[in-house]
């Protein structure tokens, strides 16, 4: 029996397309579940395809050719803590044994990026590759070309690069997968990408909000994300919110978008990147409110019962009183753009600063690059954003680049109109305030950040710095004794 190219352990949906994509591509694939029924279905269900599915793992690492590849697609669970072991764990303590010295283990799945630093280092101090891969483009990606973000040493990059080149997705001829850098890599930059997926997709729902408040009919918003999608907005997310809008509920009649039940669910990445701005000493500021978006939209329940406790003001502003809706369009096409921005800065600022403090020498024009196809959060303005990390590869902030600053410029006006607006209507915009607020904050010369050294100084003696000294130099004064209750 001829031995398989590469070897791929989990056949979820997600595994099984992503087999399907390689083996079309010319390469034999060898495949495990630890449910062997599955393995015999998913075979028998694609007769004449180069697959091999094997009842065991020793069958499984048998039938692969040496140096091996192989592919984890196992469900993540382990948290941030270092300590923390899950199932990935469990499978590599099982595999390693049947391995020998050069093979290759990929973890595909979306895992928090501490624990493949661990599994690296413990893997290649017994001699074996370790590769953390992040995979973006859902279930479709997988099957017709995801966007592909592999993290490991060089040599396990070129091991694999004909095969991740072959089965990614392509813009312009280029494929969108490059080696992002060692150890954890290439799962931070997938995490980061989720990261920007929530405040993407949390812009988006504010836009919609706004509409809806405003009288727009399901109809009328599929026709303006059409509109949307085919100018700089135009992006995977605005696309099939467009379609979203199009279909109607069999059973209701209703636009199915209004049947749905407004409770958003997640499974961490998000969380995960804003626990890494916070332990960083980086603002993510639009990112954190789509994760606190969603949590709030979990408690259905207690937003029912405030609902008719909590005044707030009517939506005469927006639905009365306001612009009419071919303004409100352009206003909130303009928001949505400059918020859709700073979302951006904040990540690639994230990976920046996180990049540096790993060593792991991030190339962000070519991370923007790999995210034009494929994943989800691929948009036409990332050819922008690969266009300034080309013109200035030490680019401190994404907004400082000449293209997006004028942008910003630009749709300035709007995006503080829609702000207040909604503000005004009693219309919650955390997403579009906190970008708003980043930016202000972000081109402020001067902040109120003396007042509070002034007092954490005052209470706690912990010393501030002066306008008027040389950085670096801290004073305390001795403030007034505070009499309770004067």
């Amino acid at each position: 029996m001829s031995k398989s190219d590469f070897g791929l352990i989990g056949l979820a949906v997600m595994g099984q397309n992503l087999v399907l994509n390689i083996e079309s591509r010319g390469f034999r694939v060898s495949v495990y579940n630890r449910t062997t029924s599955t393995t015999r279905e998913f075979v028998e269900a694609n007769p004449g395809k180069n697959l091999y599915g094997a009842d065991s793992l020793e069958e499984f690492v048998d039938s692969i050719e040496r140096p091996r590849k192989v592919m984890m697609l196992v469900q993540s669970k382990a948290g941030a803590d270092p300590a923390d072991r899950d199932a990935v764990d469990a499978v590599i303590g099982q595999l390693v044994p049947l391995l020998d010295e050069g093979d290759l283990v990929i973890d595909g799945g979306n895992t928090y990026f501490i624990h493949t630093e661990r599994r690296s280092k413990d893997l290649e101090g017994g001699g074996l590759l370790y590769m953390g891969t992040g995979v973006s483009g859902g279930e479709e990606g997988a099957r017709k070309g995801p966007a592909i973000m592999p993290g490991g040493p060089a040599a396990s990059w070129e091991m694999v690069r004909p095969i991740f080149e072959a089965i990614s997705a392509k813009v312009d001829g280029d494929p969108c997968v490059t080696h992002i850098g060692p150890g954890g890599a290439g799962h931070y930059v997938k995490m980061v990408h989720n990261g920007i997926e929530y405040g993407d997709m949390q812009l988006i729902c504010e836009a919609y909000n706004l509409f809806r408040a405003a009288g727009f009919s399901a109809a009328e918003l599929a026709e303006v994300f059409g509109r949307w999608n085919a100018g700089d907005l135009e992006s995977y997310l605005i696309q099939i919110s467009g379609k979203i809008f199009e279909q109607v509920d069999p059973e209701t009649g209703k636009p199915i978008v209004e049947v749905i039940m407004d409770r958003a669910g997640q499974k961490g990445t998000g969380r995960w990147t804003v626990m890494s701005g916070v332990e960083h000493g980086v603002v993510i500021s639009t990112i954190n409110a789509a994760v606190e978006a969603r949590v709030l939209s979990s408690q259905k329940e207690q937003r029912v019962a405030a609902s008719s406790e909590l005044a707030g003001p009517s939506n005469e502003t927006i639905a009365d009183g306001g612009p009419d809706k071919e303004a409100l369009v352009a206003m909130v096409e303009r928001a949505l753009h400059a918020s859709k921005i700073i979302s951006y800065a904040q990540g690639l600022d994230l990976m920046r600063r996180v990049g540096g403090t790993y060593g792991w020498g991030l190339d962000l024009g070519a991370i923007a690059k790999i995210w034009r196809g494929g994943c989800i959060i691929r948009a036409r303005f990332l050819n922008r954003i690969a266009d300034a990390y080309d013109r200035d590869p030490e680019l401190a902030n994404l907004m400082l680049d000449p293209y997006f600053r004028g942008v910003l410029e630009t749709c300035q006006a709007d995006w503080r109109q829609v702000v207040s607006l909604a503000v005004r209507s009693g219309i919650p915009v955390p997403a579009f305030s906190a970008s708003l607020g980043y930016y202000d904050s972000f081109r402020s010369e001067r902040l109120p950040a003396n007042l509070l050294q002034a007092q954490r100084d005052f209470f706690g003696a912990h010393t501030y710095e002066r306008l008027d000294r040389p950085a670096g130099e801290y004073f305390h004064t001795d403030w007034p004794e505070v009499i309770e209750g004067q």
